[in-house]
C-alpha cells in the first residue's frame, strides 16, 4: 500500500520523494491511490527553448537565488531518451553539478521516452507527488525543443522562453509556435552580435501579445 510514503512526502524525506516518483514513471501497483490522495498548489515554473540556448545554465543561477533566498526548489529536468534503452542520458544533471550539495534543493532527471512535446508522458503525475512535498517552487526543463512543441504551457503556471540572439533571423516562423507560450522571455548569451536587435524584437511580439 503506498499511502503512508505520503506522510514521508509531505515531510520532505527525498528518499521517499525519489521512490514516489519512480512509482508513477512506471504505474507501480497502488500508484493511482497515492495520486487520489494528492493536493497541492505549488508554484511550477517551466524553462524551454531551443538546444543550446542555456537553459541549464539559466536554472542553475535562478535555483542558485532561489535557495541563497531560503527556499526549497525541486527541480525536473527532462533529458532525451537512449534509443536503447529509453533511459535518460542525464546530460542535465552534468551541467548541475553545483546544486547537487545544497540541503534544500531536489533534482530529478526524467527521461522523455520518445516523447516529442519536450516533456515526458508521466510529467503531470511526477509534479503532483512533488507538489505533496514541501517545495516552495517546482522548475521544469524541458529537452530543447522546437517551435511546434508546447506542452509545458498546460503545465507550468509561468512559463519561461529562453533564446540566443541567432534566433532573431528566425523570429517571424517562432511567433506561431513556441513563442506564443511564454510568460518572459529570456535573451542568453547577450554579449554575442545582434543580441539588442534580437531583444527589441521580442519587445515588439510581447507588445503585440498584450493589443
Amino acid at each position: 500500500m503506498l499511502i503512508p510514503e505520503l506522510n514521508e512526502i509531505t515531510s520532505g524525506n527525498q528518499r521517499h520523494i525519489a521512490r514516489a516518483i519512480s512509482w508513477v514513471e512506471n504505474h507501480t501497483d497502488g500508484y493511482w491511490e497515492l495520486l487520489k490522495s494528492t493536493s497541492g498548489n505549488t508554484p511550477v515554473i517551466g524553462i524551454t527553448g531551443p538546444p543550446g540556448a542555456g537553459k541549464s545554465t539559466l536554472v542553475n543561477s535562478l535555483v542558485q537565488s532561489m535557495s541563497n533566498a531560503g527556499k526549497q526548489v525541486a527541480i525536473l529536468a527532462v533529458d532525451p531518451s537512449s534509443p536503447f534503452n529509453l533511459g535518460s542520458l542525464l546530460g542535465d544533471r552534468l551541467r548541475m553539478q553545483s546544486l547537487f550539495m545544497l540541503p534544500n534543493v531536489y533534482i530529478r532527471s526524467l527521461s522523455s521516452r520518445g516523447s516529442l512535446g519536450g516533456l515526458t508522458t508521466s510529467i503531470i503525475e511526477v509534479v503532483e507527488v512533488l507538489k505533496q512535498a514541501p517545495f516552495d517552487y517546482i522548475i521544469i526543463e524541458t529537452v530543447g525543443v522546437g517551435q511546434s512543441e508546447i506542452e509545458i504551457a498546460g503545465i507550468a503556471d509561468t512559463t519561461v522562453v529562453v533564446s540566443v540572439p541567432e534566433s532573431g533571423d528566425d523570429i517571424q516562423t517562432l511567433k506561431s509556435g513556441i513563442m506564443e507560450i511564454a510568460d518572459i522571455f529570456v535573451v542568453n548569451k547577450a554579449d554575442r552580435e545582434g543580441a539588442a536587435t534580437f531583444a527589441s524584437h521580442l519587445k515588439k511580439l510581447a507588445h503585440e501579445r498584450a493589443v
